[in-house]
């Protein structure tokens, strides 16, 4: 059968990353109103204040959809790169990027959990919402795309912007939107 896998970057957070600014609570209840007519089995969002927030006021317009939270859907750096899995002229950016994360932010296994735990297809139809933050978001778009592990580098997310990507058996996985700020206004931040 197929899943449908709805990601979203936690609405805009306050300087000091403890929750959500008026902005993003907004931007949350907006996301929850863009998907009030999914059928969604579930909300999934990371352990930190931001997501969590995210998610609840997301899932308040969302009668019944239970929500969990979980690390695979955290904050965290999935993959760093070699220098030769770059563009030349990117790599020196991209590394000097990736230099400011402390090694214990790096965590590839968090990020094989979260491909586990959230795509390829499901034993029936399923649509799930997963509350996280960009990089993640990143790395599962290019597991979907099959690209180089090194590509998640450069994929930006909205705060509360949406993206969905289809698994069906049989099929690749579809990317169905990325980035869609559709449900905010223009003036938002994002």
């Amino acid at each position: 059968m197929t899943r449908y896998l709805y990601l979203a970057r936690h609405g805009e957070a306050t300087p000091d990353e403890s929750g959500l600014t008026e902005a993003g609570r907004r931007q949350a209840a907006l996301l929850g109103e863009r998907l009030r007519d999914v059928p969604l089995a579930a909300v999934h969002h990371g352990p930190l204040p931001r997501a969590a927030e995210t998610a609840r006021i997301a899932a308040a317009r969302l009668p019944g959809v239970p929500v969990h939270a979980c690390e695979p859907a955290g904050d965290y750096v999935p993959y760093v790169p070699r220098r030769d899995e770059l563009p030349p002229q990117a790599a020196d950016h991209y590394l000097g990027f990736l230099a400011q994360f402390p090694p214990e932010d790096v965590k590839p296994e968090l990020a094989g959990e979260a491909v586990a735990r959230f795509t390829g297809p499901s034993d029936e139809t399923r649509h799930e919402l997963v509350v996280t933050h960009n990089f993640l978001i990143a790395w599962l778009v290019r597991h979907a795309l099959d690209a180089p592990e090194a590509r998640w580098l450069g994929l930006n997310h909205a705060n509360a912007a949406l993206t969905a990507i289809r698994y069906a058996a049989g099929r690749p996985p579809a990317l169905l939107f990325f980035n869609d700020r559709s449900h905010l206004p223009p003036e938002m931040p994002g």
